[in-house]
């Protein structure tokens, strides 16, 4: 089983930003964009988990209720009204959306929720690099 930890980061918010994706512990798959959200770069770093792992089964811990929660609870019925909400109003972030639902259900991927900023080691970890590749790191054989 492939064990992801994944994190966004804007600062400010919105602004420049950057995720993280962290694999063995260590930094796996880093994204910056000039002009973004941190609820952005959460939804891109589950995205990029995702695609890593190419359909084999995984967990992903993120700090993102909200991504978790669009994924695993919310996109289906948007998707089964032609992607608008009930009683209607704007779907945010809906490129995102559509893009990461369809790679989650044909993944085997489980989803965790972990609270930030409480010393949980891989959410650390990831908070670290999305901050570095927000910054312009770039990754190096570690």
């Amino acid at each position: 089983m492939i064990i992801y930890y994944t994190d966004g980061s804007a600062v400010p918010n919105p602004g420049p930003g950057g995720f993280a994706v962290i694999k063995d512990m260590k930094p796996h798959i880093l994204g910056k964009d000039d002009d973004t959200t941190n609820i952005r770069m959460e939804g891109l770093a589950i995205i990029a988990a995702l695609k890593d792992s190419a359909g084999a089964p995984c967990e992903i811990y993120t700090d993102s209720e909200f991504w978790v929660n669009v994924i695993t609870k919310w996109a289906a019925g948007w998707q089964s009204k032609g992607w608008n909400k009930k009683g209607g109003g704007e779907i945010k972030n809906l490129d995102i959306v559509k893009e990461v639902y369809p790679l989650y259900k044909a993944s085997q991927a489980k989803l965790i929720w972990v609270r930030g900023h409480v010393g949980h080691e891989g959410n650390e970890l990831a908070d670290t690099w999305a901050n570095k590749a927000r910054e312009g790191e770039k990754l190096t054989n570690f």
